[in-house]
C-alpha cells in the first residue's frame, strides 16, 4: 500500500515537473541568438524569403504563444519536425534511444560491479594504503573532465596502440534490428562477428562514462559499509562469535548498500540525459549526438523533444529507484 501511496505522489508531479522544465528549456534557448529560418533558408537566402520561413514556421510569434502551441503539440502527441533531419522529432528520439540505453546501462554495470567491492574493501581496511589510495583515485574520478578523458583514451588506445576503434558504433552496418541493442540484437542473431565488434566499440566509451560513476559509488559504499560496521546490531553479532565475513555479507552491506542502490538509480538517469560530451568525442550516435547537432543548428523542436524524454527519463528512473529503496529497507518508503 504505501508502495502504491508513493507511486501515486511521484507521478502526480510528473506533468508539471515536466512542464517546468520544458519551459525553462525553451526561453532559454529562445534568448539565444541564433535563427532556424536563416539554417532552413540556406547562406545566400534574401530577407524576405527568411521571413516567410519564419512566418511559417511560427517564429514570428511572442514565446508565450509560441511555448503554449508547442504544448498543445505535445500533448496531442506530436513533438514537431527536426529542422536538421527533416523527420518527425520522435521518430529521430526513438531511433537513437537504444544506442544511449546502451552505453548508459554497460556504463552502470561496470561501475557496480567494480565500485562496491572495492567501497567495501576501502571500508573493511579504513586508514591502510589501500583506503587512501582508492580515495586519492576517487576524487581524481570525480574530478577529471569527461570530454579530456575521452580524448586521452582516443589517443592511447586507438591512435597509439591501435587495439580500440576511434569512434562510432559498429563497423559497417548493425545487426538486424529487434531490440536496438546491437549486442543483445547480436546475441539473439548468434553473431559472434558483430557482438565482438559492437563490444570493442563501446570500451572507450563506456570507460569514460564508467569512472566518475565507479568514483561515486566506491565512496557511497564506503561510506554505507562504515555507517553499518558502526552499529549496534552489527556490534552484537560482533561479540556473539560470527564470523567477520558472514557479518559483513549478511548484515552489513543490505543495510550499507541503500545508499548506494539509490545512487546507482541517479547516476543513471545523469548519464541518460548527460552522456551529450561523451557521445559527440566518440562520435556515437545517441541522444547525445542527436542533441549537440540540433543545438548547433539551432533545432528548437530537436531539443525540447530531446529535453522532455530526458526529463522523463530521469523521473521514471528515479520513481523506480523510490521503489527498489522500500522494497530493499521497508522503513524508507514514506
Amino acid at each position: 500500500m504505501k508502495t502504491l501511496v508513493l507511486v501515486v505522489n511521484r507521478l502526480a508531479w510528473f506533468i508539471p515537473t515536466l512542464l517546468g522544465l520544458l519551459a525553462i528549456v525553451f526561453f532559454i534557448s529562445h534568448v539565444i541568438p541564433a535563427d532556424p529560418a536563416a539554417f532552413v533558408a540556406g547562406e545566400n537566402a534574401s530577407p524576405a524569403t527568411i521571413a516567410e520561413i519564419r512566418a511559417r514556421l511560427g517564429l514570428d510569434q511572442p514565446l508565450h504563444i509560441q511555448f503554449w502551441r508547442y504544448i498543445q503539440s505535445i500533448f496531442s502527441g506530436e513533438m514537431g519536425r527536426s529542422i536538421y533531419t527533416g523527420r518527425p522529432v520522435a521518430e529521430d528520439l526513438l531511433s537513437r534511444l537504444p544506442a544511449t540505453l546502451e552505453l548508459a546501462l554497460a556504463a552502470v554495470v561496470v561501475a557496480s560491479i567494480i565500485g562496491v567491492p572495492l567501497g567495501v574493501l576501502s571500508a573493511l581496511r579504513r586508514n591502510s594504503m589501500l583506503d587512501h589510495g582508492l580515495r586519492v583515485v576517487t576524487i581524481a574520478g570525480l574530478a577529471i573532465a569527461s570530454f579530456w578523458f575521452a580524448i586521452l583514451l582516443q589517443l592511447f588506445f586507438s591512435m597509439r596502440l591501435g587495439i580500440t576503434p576511434l569512434h562510432g558504433r559498429i563497423e559497417g552496418w548493425g545487426p538486424e534490428q529487434i531490440t536496438g541493442f546491437y549486442t543483445i540484437d547480436a546475441l539473439i542473431l548468434r553473431d559472434t562477428e558483430v557482438l565482438f565488434d559492437a563490444l570493442r566499440h563501446m570500451i572507450l566509451p563506456v570507460a569514460t562514462l564508467a569512472l566518475p560513476a565507479t568514483a561515486t559509488i566506491v565512496r557511497f559504499t564506503r561510506a554505507g559499509v562504515l555507517n553499518a560496521l558502526q552499529s549496534n546490531y552489527v556490534l552484537y553479532e560482533t561479540a556473539m562469535g560470527y564470523p567477520r565475513r558472514l557479518v559483513v555479507w549478511k548484515y552489513v552491506l543490505r543495510n550499507a548498500l541503500i545508499g548506494t542502490v539509490t545512487q546507482i538509480g541517479l547516476i543513471f538517469g545523469i548519464l541518460l540525459a548527460g552522456a551529450v560530451v561523451v557521445e559527440a568525442v566518440f562520435d556515437w550516435p545517441g541522444l547525445g549526438m542527436f542533441a549537440v547537432n540540433s543545438i548547433l543548428n539551432s533545432d528548437y523542436n530537436a531539443v525540447m523533444g530531446f529535453t522532455l524524454i530526458a526529463g522523463a527519463m530521469f523521473i521514471v528512473v528515479n520513481l523506480l529507484v523510490d521503489i527498489l529503496h522500500g522494497m530493499i529497507d521497508p522503513r524508507e518508503t514514506r
